[in-house]
């Protein structure tokens, strides 16, 4: 059914697809709506002279290290755990909270495993924590065992999406014509910005890069490092799921994310936001949310995190938000 997970592989994917694949290579795409003021970062344009354009070999060899960057970054991700707040609004313009939760979330090799820290403010009794740690525990000795049946068939799962995202993002360069528009300071770092528009050439392959074709993006990447620092996505015109049977996203919808470096070398998410409607089937739906993260720590192997997650049992002390 088209639910959340439809939309996250559906919007998200296509989004970050376009926020980190499409360098590659205009019309300006204005940033629809200012971000919460927990979340936004004020940007501000560099000094009175505009800096030069990068010429098109430039932007190619750029463009090369932005992707490999996002690969590198995409698969470091699967060795961190992190702390996400997860926050659901009403949509309009004077959003109300729906649910805001504290999660501690831990790769297990298949995806993630998201334990309850905190409900509306509210923390997790240590007895239901103890709980969800010792099941992440059970999850995690599953996973370290080569002929487990179940584990084998979520780690080719997993892996089959993680092959099938990294096509995606490569195959998404193709998708856009890109303009450079200048140099921008954000979050403390000296950014190129580009807007994205369809290439109306791109030859679609799957159901996923048709819909680059509804989506416009800016992104804004790191001078220096070529990473990606931020990017905003926004639907230009609906986008049917199953010939429209499944579903629509309808236009208007939009999703940005930040990241930043949280070791050297390794940039990851630190702020999504998604606000987008549609309807699944005959229903429609609203979605209004943001997810901030934080206080990522390298795991390692699953079996060094198996490890990690044994000793907090044996020792019984309370988790910390900065463990």
């Amino acid at each position: 059914m088209l639910t959340r997970i439809a939309i996250l592989i559906g919007v998200s994917t296509i989004s970050a697809a376009a926020l980190a694949a499409t360098l590659t290579l205009a019309a300006p795409s204005a940033a629809r709506r200012q971000a919460s003021s927990q979340t936004a970062t004020r940007t501000k344009t560099l000094g009175e002279s505009q800096p030069h354009a990068p010429s098109a070999n430039e932007i190619r060899d750029r463009a090369k290290r932005l992707i490999e960057n996002q690969h590198k970054n995409d698969l470091a991700l699967d060795e961190y755990e992190r702390i996400e707040r997860h926050q659901d609004f009403t949509s309009g313009a004077n959003p109300q909270t729906l649910e805001d939760k504290l999660f501690r979330v831990v790769p297990d090799g298949g995806g993630t495993v998201k334990i309850l820290l905190k409900d509306k403010g509210a923390p997790t009794d240590p007895a239901d924590y103890r709980r969800q740690l010792q099941l992440l525990e059970d999850i995690l000795q599953r996973m370290t065992q080569p002929n487990d049946s179940r584990a084998k068939a979520a780690r080719e799962k997993y892996e089959k999406r993680q092959r099938e995202r990294a096509e995606f993002v490569d195959a998404a360069g193709d998708a856009y014509i890109i303009n450079w528009v200048n140099q921008e300071t954000h979050g403390g770092h000296i950014c190129d910005v580009f807007e994205l528009t369809p290439n109306p050439d791109f030859h679609p392959r799957s159901m996923f890069q048709s819909a680059l074709a509804h989506v416009t993006a800016k992104i804004w990447v790191d001078h220096d490092t070529d990473e990606l620092v931020r990017g905003e996505a926004h639907v230009l015109s609906d986008i049917s799921f199953g010939g429209g049977l499944l579903g629509k996203l309808y236009r208007g919808s939009f999703v940005s994310m930040e990241q930043a470096e949280v070791a050297p070398g390794i940039w990851l998410p630190t702020v999504t936001e998604y606000e987008f409607t549609g309807r699944k089937f005959l229903f429609p739906f609203a979605e209004h949310q943001t997810i901030e993260a934080s206080h990522y720590r390298r795991l390692g192997s699953l079996q060094e995190a198996l490890a990690i997650v044994q000793n907090e049992l044996s020792s019984g002390k309370t988790f910390s938000e900065d463990p």
